[in-house]
């Protein structure tokens, strides 16, 4: 006997806007670095957790992530503004082994106080749209998408084995489908 097939929910994206919102409301720096990471280099929440500091690699403008998941690692862009504030975080907090460390220092960021963060941040910044701290690793890749990048280093990018699990983004972008012209159009009503 054969199994119904489960529907396959698209992801939820935020618009650029609502990142924007989301990011701008965390005052805290170390929650504001977390949340900038995620979304500037599509981490999952795991990997940011268990990133140390010697995996920021400064001088190529590189993050190494390490044994990602499949025991993959890989490594992503970067970019200034996000070193930028890296630094400030650091100044600040100075840790000792975790990128991140909990209230305890030495002791690793739980995932469930991340998810907090992220909760928090969506809350004051008003955000209706139902949407979890993955959502973010979504952004990513569609934004990422839709400027044009190509998806064979988006797959890269994201860690993905297969180009069908990238692919799912195309699905979701919504630039290119604005762009097309509905045959009404030229019906003469």
């Amino acid at each position: 006997m054969e199994r119904p097939r489960t529907g396959s929910p698209l992801p939820k994206v935020l618009s650029k806007e609502d990142v924007t919102k989301l990011l701008s409301s965390t005052e805290n720096i170390k929650h504001k670095t977390m949340l900038s990471l995620i979304y500037s280099c599509g981490l999952r929440r795991g990997e940011l957790i268990n990133m140390q500091i010697t995996d920021i690699d400064s001088k190529r403008n590189v993050i190494n992530i390490r044994h990602a998941k499949g025991d993959k690692d890989r490594i992503a862009p970067l970019s200034e503004k996000i070193l930028t504030l890296l630094r400030e975080y650091y100044k600040k907090y100075r840790p000792q082994k975790w990128l991140f460390e909990g209230s305890i220092s030495g002791t690793q960021y739980t995932e469930t106080s991340l998810h907090k963060v992220f909760q928090h941040a969506k809350r004051k910044a008003g955000i209706k749209i139902p949407c979890t701290l993955h959502s973010l690793r979504h952004c990513y890749a569609t934004h990422l998408l839709e400027a044009g990048t190509d998806i064979r280093y988006i797959q890269e990018l994201l860690g993905h084995k297969h180009s069908k699990t990238t692919e799912i983004y195309t699905h979701v972008t919504t630039k290119s489908i604005q762009k097309i012209k509905s045959p009404f159009d030229d019906l003469e009503l």
